[in-house]
């Protein structure tokens, strides 16, 4: 018996991501989704209720605009965020990260399991302000990357959880 899996997204294999100036919704509103048809709306405010972790001297390598910082990141774990909206006995192996624009990233279970001082988080301040929506108000930050841009996804819309 063969199990039906969707469709792999066509920015998991590679593409290029023309920098979006504005943002695509004004919505700071973000959906988690994982199982068969569970749903979460994830706000910023609920992410202000997790522990908050501080990540030091990152850098934001975008598409066409070059890399700036360093910044101080603050957010929250992804792990943490998964943690607690999931079901402790609820499997999972990966997670999609995907803008309101329709960049996206995948993130593996061992990434964010793995012990590191500078996890993978979704921000909300940006070197101590909040971020506003144009700086994206929740940006996933993945501080391992630093030169190609295809994991800072900027403006999260959904997070899919696999």
């Amino acid at each position: 018996m063969t199990t039906a899996h969707p469709p792999e997204p066509a920015w998991l294999h590679g593409h290029a991501h023309d920098p979006n100036p504005a943002p695509p919704s004004a919505d700071p509103a973000f959906l988690i989704h994982w199982g068969e048809s569970q749903t979460e709306v994830v706000t910023v405010d609920l992410l202000r209720t997790l522990p908050a972790l501080e990540i030091t001297d990152c850098y934001i390598v975008s598409t066409g605009h070059g890399t700036s910082g360093p910044f101080t990141f603050t957010g929250v774990r992804l792990v943490d965020l998964i943690r607690h909206l999931l079901p402790l006995d609820q499997p999972w192996q990966q997670v999609d990260v995907v803008s309101a624009d329709g960049f996206g990233t995948r993130i593996h279970a061992d990434e964010l399991f793995a012990p590191t001082t500078r996890p993978i988080i979704l921000s909300y301040a940006l070197d101590g302000a909040p971020l506003t929506r144009e700086q994206g108000l929740v940006r996933l930050i993945v501080p391992s990357e630093t030169d190609d841009a295809l994991r800072q996804v900027k403006w999260v819309a959904e997070v899919r959880i696999r």
